[in-house]
């Protein structure tokens, strides 16, 4: 079994990888085509080279389960037409035997798209939101135009709103507009400083020009009088120490989209949004979805064994790999589909994760049982009823 295992090991890892090589061109080759009009004087193609290239874990990442679907279906029908998986079945090796042996193969795959998905993914998007800020002046992820927000509560129970222009991975910081707000929502002090790095659980700003209003600024407003003081003043303070809830990974949590984030700083963030009663669904459901992510390898090979079983003797390579690509992309709008869906019906997260692919898992196992009862089914039928008697 060790033996037959490693032969269909290597079958499944070469033609997942052709499929793999082949999706990812193709869809480098369309963006490629999509960004060309971005082309000039100071965005040059080897610059759109570069950024398509560090978009391609991310285009890996999206398409790993299709791959391997359609990889394994084309592996596996290649051994139907040559009958070598009928040589397995006459053996005694069943079906979901086999379908075992299948899953101990699809384990690397497992473990190459948890590092895909957790290291090298995340950094790469890092690094891709980096190149697009200083090329093309925008970036993806949570940046609005005027620049990065976040919200936290201070030692003092009052409010504290952050807008920072550009952040690196490092936990620098530059152009800083700081905003904090008494407990009953009233601004106290504005300070706007030229750069600053989170440093442990601080954050020191260097170069700040801060305006503080007096608390009695309102009172003095309200009685419709000239104050006889002023009610704010202005000072500049050359480094400012600020206690925070804030950390260079958090800082990159807000670069990235959810989907992209590693579990940890995802994990991280969410309970930074929850501090801070933020809104917390969508990063919820991405955290689900990655925690699905590797069952939906094994669900795509569960997928692919009842496909390659069909028609054994008669090959059908091509119809099967056909069929393949059909599921894999209807499996991958279906999974688009519930989490768009469950997003606007506000269901829950582990809903939208995993129903999709308990769905499609059930239903290859039960494609995957008939297939293996056929025999039984259509013996039955021919000794215990008796229309289906042939004539001797």
């Amino acid at each position: 079994m060790r033996t037959t295992r490693r032969y269909l090991a290597k079958e499944i890892y070469r033609s997942s990888s052709v499929v793999l090589v082949a999706l990812l061109g193709l869809f480098t080759f369309f963006a490629l085509i999509e960004e060309l009009d971005k082309v000039g004087s100071e965005f040059t193609l080897l610059n759109l080279f570069y950024m398509q290239a560090l978009a391609m874990p991310t285009y890996l990442y999206d398409l790993l389960p299709i791959g391997v679907l359609i990889g394994a279906v084309l592996a596996l029908a290649g051994l139907a037409q040559r009958n070598e998986l009928v040589i397995l079945r006459v053996s005694g090796v069943s079906g979901f035997k086999l379908l075992g042996m299948l899953w101990l193969v699809t384990i690397p795959w497992v473990l190459g798209a948890f590092l895909l998905s957790e290291v090298i993914t995340p950094a790469a998007e890092l690094k891709a939101n980096d190149v697009s800020l200083k090329l093309l002046g925008r970036a993806e992820g949570g940046r609005m135009s005027s620049g990065y927000w976040f919200k936290e509560a201070d030692t003092n129970g009052g409010t504290r709103i952050i807008n920072i222009s550009q952040l690196s991975a490092d936990g620098t910081v530059s152009e800083v507009t700081l905003y904090e707000l008494r407990a009953g929502q009233e601004l106290s002090t504005m300070s706007q400083a030229a750069h600053g790095r989170f440093t442990g659980e601080s954050l020191h700003l260097y170069d700040v020009t801060q305006i503080v209003i007096d608390e009695a600024s309102i009172a003095a407003l309200a009685d419709a009088q000239p104050p006889t003081e002023p009610v704010t003043r202005m000072e500049h303070i050359e480094e400012r120490v600020l206690p925070t809830t804030l950390t260079p990974e958090r800082l990159i949590a807000r670069v990235l989209t959810p989907e992209r984030m590693s579990i940890l700083d995802l994990t991280d963030y969410i309970r930074y949004l929850e501090d801070n009663n933020l809104q917390t669904d969508r990063q919820v459901v991405a955290l689900w979805r990655k925690i699905a992510y590797p069952f939906t390898l094994f669900v795509m090979i569960t997928i692919a064994a009842p496909i390659a079983f069909m028609q054994t003797r008669r090959g059908g390579v091509g119809t099967k790999v056909f069929i393949g690509i059909l599921l894999g992309v209807g499996f991958f709008m279906i999974n688009q589909l519930a989490l768009n869906v469950g997003m606007l019906s506000q269901w829950a997260p582990w809903v939208t994760a995993l129903v999709p692919n308990l769905a499609a898992l059930i239903l290859a196992f039960s494609a995957l049982s008939l297939m293996e009862k056929q025999h039984g089914v259509r013996r039955f039928i021919q000794t215990r009823l008796p229309w289906s008697r042939t004539p001797a």
